[in-house]
């Protein structure tokens, strides 16, 4: 499997080459090229911005289809927290989950339910490894293979533990095998997403050798069906008590739920790619002291901001908050065997993607190019020549993939000059009109 797996794409027919998606791009991944926008794998973290801005909807999320369930003798469903903030007046989470066994799965698992047993984990953790204050989470995808490629030193700051998702796949798995005693490719764990760096998660996981999750289904893809399901169910008397999280499971939706997770005061939350950026780079100049942790979530207002759900994050948070009043705090936690399913099995390696040569030699004598280029460039940033800013198509000539005169100013500045040179050698007469 690719290491830079994608589950951004991007559909040409509908690409008008504008460069919205370009400017909004993290970690300027996107060029505009020939007049289409063109992603660079290795520099995609699958944030989601560009799906989120692009005018007309040339940006897709790659996950699977409904029919996936066909795949398997028997099918978990694996809700995200911030499911639960895309419905109405719901006031019990199990007409949810009874509604998605109505929608043809077999049994359910809250993700909410392994997010409490990671609040568990994380408490012990954070409070035996004070040396590697403050920690950082790693729940959110986009934000771990950010720093995998952006901020190499701070990889060990990353918790070293599993996500809920990957947490409730083990163990959904565990217990349906247990319950059916199918063997394990015969059960099809199917997780709902609220975005598509989940997505590559499971594809392409890191701290995991492999994710235990077979498929991944939409939050806005399977909304509508869920929603008859919902409506079928909801009257019946005979309606299965299913859930497994409280409060704290539910919280992991919205911002600051993990980190309230933690009961503790000394956290740092911070969501939208953006202002994580800001963080990471405070972070990485050690202007923070004295934090235990901190919460990273690449979409505003956290999960429940994933380019795949259906509601307004800042709504879908004040549902989840109405939900969870009257929950216990918590309904699951930690035994020694969950334990066991929870740490990571492998380290994340630094990604040097943006490196610029070989060796250190080559590095500097490429930067030494790349400043060059700059003070020939305007400094507008303005995309015209299809990349963000001039010092990303600086780089690009330095890489071999771009021309100076991509720049249009400079181009401008080109023609300009041989028109002069033309008109100058018209009038010394070295150049004779054909009549």
């Amino acid at each position: 499997m690719d290491k830079f797996f994608n589950a951004v794409r991007l559909d040409e027919s509908l690409c008008k080459g504008c460069i919205n998606c370009i400017k909004r791009c993290p970690t300027e991944a996107i060029r505009v090229r020939n007049g289409k926008a063109v992603i660079t794998k290795k520099f995609c973290i699958d944030c989601g911005e560009c799906i989120r801005i692009c005018p007309h909807h040339a940006k897709l999320a790659y996950h699977d289809q409904i029919e996936i369930l066909e795949q398997y003798e028997y099918t978990v469903a694996l809700p995200a927290p911030s499911l639960y903030g895309q419905f109405n007046n719901l006031e019990d989470v199990n007409i949810i989950l009874n509604g998605l066994k109505c929608l043809g799965f077999d049994d359910v698992y809250e993700v909410s339910g392994a997010a409490e047993l990671v609040s568990d984990m994380s408490r012990k953790y954070v409070a035996e490894h004070m040396e590697q204050w403050p920690i950082i989470s790693s729940a959110c995808p986009s934000v771990v293979r950010l720093i995998r490629v952006r901020f190499p030193n701070l990889i060990d700051y990353l918790l070293p533990i599993k996500a809920p998702i990957d947490l409730a796949a083990s163990l959904a798995r565990e217990k349906a095998m247990k319950l059916t005693g199918l063997p394990s490719e015969k059960i099809g764990i199917i997780f709902i997403s609220p975005c598509p760096a989940k997505v590559s998660a499971v594809k392409t996981p890191l701290g995991i050798d492999k994710s235990e999750v077979d498929g991944v289904l939409s939050i806005k893809d399977i909304y509508p069906r869920l929603v008859s399901c919902m409506n079928a169910v909801e009257n019946r008397e005979d309606l299965e008590d299913l859930t497994i999280s409280g409060k704290i499971g539910i919280s992991w939706g919205g911002t600051g739920g993990e980190a309230d997770g933690l009961l503790t005061d000394s956290y740092l939350a911070a969501d939208g790619i953006e202002n994580v950026i800001r963080v990471l780079e405070d972070l990485e100049d050690q202007k923070f002291t004295k934090l235990q942790f901190i919460e990273l979530n690449a979409c505003h207002g956290g999960c429940v901001g994933g380019v795949l759900t259906v509601e307004n994050p800042f709504v879908a948070k004040v549902k989840l908050k109405r939900l969870r009043k009257y929950m216990p705090v918590a309904r699951k936690h930690i035994t020694s065997a969950e334990a066991f399913h929870g740490f990571w099995t492998e380290q994340v390696e630094y990604e040097p993607v943006f490196k610029l040569g070989e060796d250190m030699i080559e590095s500097i004598a490429m930067i030494a190019k790349v400043e060059e280029l700059c003070q020939k460039f305007p400094g507008l940033d303005c995309g015209s020549c299809g990349a963000p800013t001039c010092k990303a198509l600086a780089e690009d000539v330095v890489r071999g993939v771009a021309n100076e005169n991509d720049c249009i100013h400079l181009f401008r500045q080109y023609i300009h000059k041989i028109s002069d040179e033309i008109s100058m050698l018209d009038k010394t007469g070295r150049i004779q009109n054909p009549e």
